[in-house]
Protein backbone atom coordinates (compact mmCIF):
# COMPACT_ATOMS: atom_id res chain seq x y z
CA UNK A 1 0.00 0.00 0.00
CA UNK A 2 1.22 2.93 -0.97
CA UNK A 3 1.81 6.07 1.62
CA UNK A 4 2.00 9.59 1.53
CA UNK A 5 2.72 12.47 3.48
CA UNK A 6 0.27 14.80 4.09
CA UNK A 7 -0.18 18.31 4.42
CA UNK A 8 -0.38 18.75 7.50
CA UNK A 9 -0.89 21.26 10.23
CA UNK A 10 1.40 20.61 13.12
CA UNK A 11 1.94 22.83 16.02
CA UNK A 12 4.70 21.69 18.51
CA UNK A 13 5.22 23.03 21.78
CA UNK A 14 8.40 25.04 22.04
CA UNK A 15 9.27 25.12 25.56
CA UNK A 16 10.88 28.40 26.85
CA UNK A 17 11.75 30.11 30.20
CA UNK A 18 9.05 30.48 32.00
CA UNK A 19 8.66 29.51 35.80
CA UNK A 20 5.93 26.80 36.04
CA UNK A 21 3.02 28.16 38.13
CA UNK A 22 3.24 29.32 41.40
CA UNK A 23 1.74 28.56 44.34
CA UNK A 24 -0.97 31.73 43.60
CA UNK A 25 -2.15 30.03 40.31
CA UNK A 26 -1.90 27.06 40.87
CA UNK A 27 -4.80 24.74 42.35
CA UNK A 28 -4.59 25.07 46.72
CA UNK A 29 -3.44 21.90 47.61
CA UNK A 30 -2.03 20.80 50.52
CA UNK A 31 1.80 19.71 50.49
CA UNK A 32 2.83 16.95 53.37
CA UNK A 33 6.49 16.40 53.51
CA UNK A 34 7.82 12.58 52.41
CA UNK A 35 8.57 10.20 55.36
CA UNK A 36 9.91 7.20 55.48
CA UNK A 37 9.19 4.84 55.77
CA UNK A 38 6.59 4.65 53.91
CA UNK A 39 4.36 1.59 51.63
CA UNK A 40 2.35 1.72 48.87
CA UNK A 41 -0.14 -1.04 47.36
CA UNK A 42 0.62 -1.85 43.74
CA UNK A 43 -1.40 -3.48 41.11
CA UNK A 44 -0.27 -6.96 42.13
CA UNK A 45 -1.96 -5.52 45.52
CA UNK A 46 1.57 -6.17 47.21
CA UNK A 47 2.78 -3.66 49.91
CA UNK A 48 5.19 -2.24 48.82
CA UNK A 49 7.53 -0.76 51.65
CA UNK A 50 10.42 1.64 51.59
CA UNK A 51 12.32 1.80 54.20
CA UNK A 52 14.27 5.00 53.42
CA UNK A 53 14.55 7.03 50.58
CA UNK A 54 15.54 5.67 47.27
CA UNK A 55 19.43 6.95 46.35
CA UNK A 56 19.00 4.57 43.09
CA UNK A 57 16.04 3.82 41.06
CA UNK A 58 15.62 2.24 37.78
CA UNK A 59 12.37 2.66 35.28
CA UNK A 60 11.28 -0.35 33.11
CA UNK A 61 8.98 1.81 30.66
CA UNK A 62 9.16 5.49 29.47
CA UNK A 63 6.09 7.07 31.34
CA UNK A 64 7.95 5.90 35.01
CA UNK A 65 11.11 7.66 33.38
CA UNK A 66 9.36 11.06 32.29
CA UNK A 67 7.42 10.75 35.59
CA UNK A 68 10.71 11.10 37.58
CA UNK A 69 12.36 13.69 35.70
CA UNK A 70 9.41 15.72 35.38
CA UNK A 71 8.90 15.67 39.56
CA UNK A 72 12.79 16.66 39.71
CA UNK A 73 13.97 12.98 40.61
CA UNK A 74 15.66 12.42 37.32
CA UNK A 75 19.47 12.21 39.49
CA UNK A 76 18.38 9.36 41.35
CA UNK A 77 17.75 7.72 38.02
CA UNK A 78 20.42 4.68 37.19
CA UNK A 79 18.60 2.41 34.58
CA UNK A 80 16.15 3.38 31.90
CA UNK A 81 14.75 1.77 28.73
CA UNK A 82 15.80 2.19 25.26
CA UNK A 83 12.65 4.63 24.36
CA UNK A 84 13.32 7.09 27.52
CA UNK A 85 16.01 8.52 25.27
CA UNK A 86 14.31 11.57 24.63
CA UNK A 87 14.50 12.74 27.93
CA UNK A 88 17.35 14.60 28.60
CA UNK A 89 20.51 12.73 30.01
CA UNK A 90 19.03 9.77 29.75
CA UNK A 91 22.13 8.72 27.37
CA UNK A 92 24.08 8.63 30.65
CA UNK A 93 21.83 6.23 32.45
CA UNK A 94 22.37 2.34 31.75
CA UNK A 95 19.85 1.03 28.91
CA UNK A 96 17.96 -1.85 30.95
CA UNK A 97 16.15 -2.86 27.62
CA UNK A 98 16.25 -6.07 26.63
CA UNK A 99 14.50 -8.79 24.32
CA UNK A 100 12.06 -11.17 24.15
CA UNK A 101 8.46 -11.23 26.08
CA UNK A 102 9.62 -8.92 28.89
CA UNK A 103 11.49 -6.40 26.67
CA UNK A 104 14.00 -6.09 30.18
CA UNK A 105 17.77 -7.29 30.66
CA UNK A 106 16.91 -8.78 34.32
CA UNK A 107 20.30 -9.77 34.98
CA UNK A 108 21.32 -5.45 33.85
CA UNK A 109 18.49 -4.24 36.53
CA UNK A 110 19.83 -6.73 38.91
CA UNK A 111 23.20 -5.60 38.57
CA UNK A 112 22.49 -2.16 38.90
CA UNK A 113 21.29 -3.00 42.59
CA UNK A 114 18.42 -0.52 42.67
CA UNK A 115 16.87 0.62 45.78
CA UNK A 116 14.03 0.57 44.00
CA UNK A 117 12.53 -0.51 40.45
CA UNK A 118 9.31 1.30 38.86
CA UNK A 119 7.63 -0.88 36.57
CA UNK A 120 4.94 0.63 34.45
CA UNK A 121 2.02 -1.58 33.85
CA UNK A 122 3.24 -2.45 30.24
CA UNK A 123 6.03 -4.59 31.86
CA UNK A 124 5.74 -7.87 31.75
CA UNK A 125 4.27 -9.19 35.29
CA UNK A 126 6.79 -12.45 35.14
CA UNK A 127 9.61 -10.17 34.79
CA UNK A 128 8.17 -7.85 37.81
CA UNK A 129 8.31 -11.33 40.05
CA UNK A 130 11.55 -12.55 38.99
CA UNK A 131 13.08 -9.08 40.20
CA UNK A 132 11.71 -9.31 43.31
CA UNK A 133 12.47 -13.45 43.83
CA UNK A 134 16.46 -11.58 42.98
CA UNK A 135 16.15 -9.55 46.04
CA UNK A 136 14.71 -6.28 44.42
CA UNK A 137 11.99 -3.69 45.69
CA UNK A 138 9.63 -3.65 42.55
CA UNK A 139 6.36 -1.02 42.54
CA UNK A 140 4.09 -2.68 39.16
CA UNK A 141 1.56 0.44 38.90
CA UNK A 142 -1.55 0.20 37.69
CA UNK A 143 -3.26 0.26 34.37
CA UNK A 144 -3.23 4.06 33.27
CA UNK A 145 -5.92 5.70 30.79
CA UNK A 146 -7.20 8.58 32.34
CA UNK A 147 -5.58 12.04 33.43
CA UNK A 148 -6.40 11.30 36.99
CA UNK A 149 -4.60 7.89 36.69
CA UNK A 150 -1.22 10.22 35.70
CA UNK A 151 -1.94 12.48 38.73
CA UNK A 152 -2.67 9.10 41.06
CA UNK A 153 0.94 8.02 39.22
CA UNK A 154 2.86 10.75 39.74
CA UNK A 155 1.77 11.32 43.27
CA UNK A 156 2.78 7.65 44.31
CA UNK A 157 6.18 8.27 42.50
CA UNK A 158 7.25 11.10 44.48
CA UNK A 159 5.91 9.49 47.94
CA UNK A 160 8.33 6.20 46.75
CA UNK A 161 11.56 8.53 46.26
CA UNK A 162 10.99 10.92 48.12
CA UNK A 163 10.01 13.83 45.71
CA UNK A 164 6.54 14.91 46.79
CA UNK A 165 6.93 18.23 46.67
CA UNK A 166 7.96 18.03 43.12
CA UNK A 167 5.03 15.91 42.54
CA UNK A 168 2.51 17.98 43.84
CA UNK A 169 4.16 21.08 41.78
CA UNK A 170 3.52 18.78 38.51
CA UNK A 171 0.22 17.71 39.63
CA UNK A 172 -0.58 21.18 40.25
CA UNK A 173 0.32 22.72 36.73
CA UNK A 174 -1.17 19.73 35.09
CA UNK A 175 -4.36 20.73 36.40
CA UNK A 176 -4.11 24.37 35.43
CA UNK A 177 -3.80 23.48 31.83
CA UNK A 178 -6.48 20.95 31.52
CA UNK A 179 -8.17 23.43 33.35
CA UNK A 180 -7.70 26.34 30.73
CA UNK A 181 -8.58 23.56 28.12
CA UNK A 182 -11.80 22.46 29.64
CA UNK A 183 -12.88 26.23 29.87
CA UNK A 184 -11.66 26.56 26.13
CA UNK A 185 -14.03 23.22 24.73
CA UNK A 186 -17.18 23.97 27.46
CA UNK A 187 -20.11 24.38 24.89
CA UNK A 188 -18.11 24.44 22.00
CA UNK A 189 -18.85 21.60 18.67
CA UNK A 190 -16.70 18.58 18.67
CA UNK A 191 -15.24 17.65 15.32
CA UNK A 192 -14.86 13.96 14.56
CA UNK A 193 -11.57 12.73 15.22
CA UNK A 194 -10.12 9.33 14.14
CA UNK A 195 -6.16 8.52 15.46
CA UNK A 196 -4.16 6.18 13.53
CA UNK A 197 -1.42 4.66 14.44
CA UNK A 198 0.33 1.68 12.10
CA UNK A 199 -2.84 0.90 10.84
CA UNK A 200 -4.66 0.75 14.26
CA UNK A 201 -6.77 3.30 15.88
CA UNK A 202 -7.61 4.02 20.04
CA UNK A 203 -11.49 3.44 21.13
CA UNK A 204 -13.01 3.53 24.35
CA UNK A 205 -10.95 3.04 27.53
CA UNK A 206 -7.55 3.95 25.87
CA UNK A 207 -5.33 6.80 26.91
CA UNK A 208 -5.52 8.53 23.20
CA UNK A 209 -9.69 8.44 23.55
CA UNK A 210 -8.80 10.33 26.59
CA UNK A 211 -7.02 12.97 25.05
CA UNK A 212 -8.94 13.40 22.32
CA UNK A 213 -12.31 13.82 24.28
CA UNK A 214 -10.45 16.10 26.45
CA UNK A 215 -9.03 18.88 23.68
CA UNK A 216 -12.90 18.72 22.63
CA UNK A 217 -12.83 15.90 20.05
CA UNK A 218 -15.19 12.99 19.16
CA UNK A 219 -13.12 10.16 18.78
CA UNK A 220 -15.21 8.16 15.84
CA UNK A 221 -13.44 5.17 17.08
CA UNK A 222 -15.22 5.43 20.24
CA UNK A 223 -18.18 6.63 18.73
CA UNK A 224 -18.82 3.23 16.52
CA UNK A 225 -17.91 0.68 19.65
CA UNK A 226 -14.53 0.10 19.31
CA UNK A 227 -12.91 -0.51 22.69
CA UNK A 228 -8.80 -0.86 23.00
CA UNK A 229 -6.60 -0.62 20.01
CA UNK A 230 -8.06 -2.26 17.38
CA UNK A 231 -7.77 -2.14 13.36
CA UNK A 232 -10.63 0.27 11.48
CA UNK A 233 -12.66 -0.55 8.91
CA UNK A 234 -12.61 1.02 5.71
CA UNK A 235 -16.11 1.52 5.05
CA UNK A 236 -16.62 2.69 8.83
CA UNK A 237 -13.78 5.32 7.83
CA UNK A 238 -15.88 6.31 4.36
CA UNK A 239 -19.47 6.48 6.46
CA UNK A 240 -18.06 8.80 9.82
CA UNK A 241 -16.50 10.93 7.76
CA UNK A 242 -13.39 12.21 9.94
CA UNK A 243 -12.92 15.96 10.05
CA UNK A 244 -9.39 15.69 12.04
CA UNK A 245 -7.11 13.03 11.39
CA UNK A 246 -4.48 12.46 14.71
CA UNK A 247 -0.69 11.26 13.69
CA UNK A 248 1.97 10.92 16.11
CA UNK A 249 5.59 11.33 14.70
CA UNK A 250 6.48 7.79 14.94
CA UNK A 251 3.99 7.22 11.72
CA UNK A 252 3.28 10.65 10.63
CA UNK A 253 1.85 9.23 7.08
CA UNK A 254 -2.10 8.52 6.02
CA UNK A 255 -2.63 5.44 3.62
CA UNK A 256 -3.58 6.21 0.43
CA UNK A 257 -6.33 4.67 -0.11
CA UNK A 258 -10.19 5.50 -1.58
CA UNK A 259 -11.43 5.50 2.12
CA UNK A 260 -8.97 8.38 3.14
CA UNK A 261 -8.39 10.31 0.04
CA UNK A 262 -12.13 11.32 -0.15
CA UNK A 263 -12.84 12.34 3.44
CA UNK A 264 -13.05 15.78 5.04
CA UNK A 265 -9.93 15.46 7.16
CA UNK A 266 -7.52 15.03 4.05
CA UNK A 267 -9.27 17.44 1.40
CA UNK A 268 -9.16 20.01 4.22
CA UNK A 269 -5.58 19.07 5.27
CA UNK A 270 -6.61 19.08 8.77
CA UNK A 271 -4.44 16.56 9.99
CA UNK A 272 -2.45 16.43 13.46
CA UNK A 273 1.28 15.31 13.95
CA UNK A 274 1.52 15.13 17.81
CA UNK A 275 5.20 13.51 19.34
CA UNK A 276 4.75 9.82 20.29
CA UNK A 277 6.13 10.79 23.53
CA UNK A 278 3.15 13.13 24.77
CA UNK A 279 0.52 10.97 23.09
CA UNK A 280 1.38 7.38 24.00
CA UNK A 281 2.99 7.70 27.42
CA UNK A 282 0.49 8.09 30.24
CA UNK A 283 2.80 11.16 32.24
CA UNK A 284 3.09 14.71 32.50
CA UNK A 285 3.71 15.58 28.92
CA UNK A 286 0.70 14.30 27.78
CA UNK A 287 -1.20 17.90 28.42
CA UNK A 288 1.11 19.16 25.64
CA UNK A 289 -0.96 16.73 23.53
CA UNK A 290 -3.81 17.52 25.05
CA UNK A 291 -3.08 21.47 24.69
CA UNK A 292 -1.77 20.89 20.82
CA UNK A 293 -4.93 19.12 19.45
CA UNK A 294 -7.19 21.46 21.81
CA UNK A 295 -5.53 24.12 19.76
CA UNK A 296 -5.87 22.72 16.65
CA UNK A 297 -9.23 22.08 16.98
CA UNK A 298 -10.75 24.71 18.59
CA UNK A 299 -8.35 27.78 17.53
CA UNK A 300 -10.37 31.07 18.30
CA UNK A 301 -11.95 29.59 21.56
CA UNK A 302 -8.50 28.66 22.51
CA UNK A 303 -6.62 32.01 21.77
CA UNK A 304 -9.54 34.08 23.90
CA UNK A 305 -9.55 31.33 26.81
CA UNK A 306 -5.71 32.93 26.97
CA UNK A 307 -4.35 29.71 27.44
CA UNK A 308 -0.91 29.17 26.46
CA UNK A 309 1.08 25.78 26.46
CA UNK A 310 4.86 27.23 27.08
CA UNK A 311 6.79 26.10 29.82
CA UNK A 312 9.73 25.22 31.48
CA UNK A 313 9.85 21.27 32.22
CA UNK A 314 11.82 19.67 34.91
CA UNK A 315 14.97 18.72 32.87
CA UNK A 316 13.60 19.31 29.06
CA UNK A 317 15.35 21.31 26.73
CA UNK A 318 14.10 23.68 24.24
CA UNK A 319 13.32 21.77 21.54
CA UNK A 320 13.17 23.63 17.31
CA UNK A 321 9.65 22.73 15.62
CA UNK A 322 9.15 20.19 13.34
CA UNK A 323 7.97 21.96 10.17
CA UNK A 324 6.05 20.01 7.59
CA UNK A 325 6.15 21.80 3.97
CA UNK A 326 3.78 21.67 1.34
CA UNK A 327 5.85 19.47 -1.21
CA UNK A 328 5.16 16.58 2.50
CA UNK A 329 9.38 17.06 2.65
CA UNK A 330 9.24 16.99 7.14
CA UNK A 331 12.14 17.82 9.15
CA UNK A 332 12.03 16.40 12.53
CA UNK A 333 13.63 18.26 15.26
CA UNK A 334 14.50 14.80 16.42
CA UNK A 335 15.05 11.27 14.97
CA UNK A 336 11.56 9.02 14.58
CA UNK A 337 11.32 6.53 17.77
CA UNK A 338 9.26 3.46 18.75
CA UNK A 339 8.60 2.97 22.42
CA UNK A 340 8.05 -0.13 23.61
CA UNK A 341 4.01 1.10 24.54
CA UNK A 342 3.07 -0.13 21.57
CA UNK A 343 4.34 -3.45 21.77
CA UNK A 344 1.24 -4.56 23.25
CA UNK A 345 -1.65 -2.73 21.77
CA UNK A 346 -4.18 -3.87 23.75
CA UNK A 347 -2.49 -2.16 26.95
CA UNK A 348 -3.11 1.38 27.98
CA UNK A 349 0.50 1.96 26.27
CA UNK A 350 2.38 3.05 29.89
Amino acid sequence: MRLRIPLTVLLLIITVCVPPPTAATAPSTSVQACSFPVTEVDATETNVTIEQEPQRVVTLAPSAAQIMWEIGAKDKVVGVTQHASYLEGAERKVNVSGTGQSFINIERVVALEPDLVLAPSVTDEQAVQTLRDAGLTVYYYRDATTIEDIYRDTKVTGRLVGECDGAQETINWMKERISTVRQTVKGQERPDVLYLFYGFTAGRGTFVNEIIETAGGTNIAAKVGISGYKQINPEVIVKQNPEVILLNDEDPAVPDTPAYNNITALQKNQTVIVPIEYLNQPAPRAVYAITILAKQLHPQAYAEANATTTRTTVGYPPVSPVKTALSGERTLAHPLRVTEDRTNLSSSYP
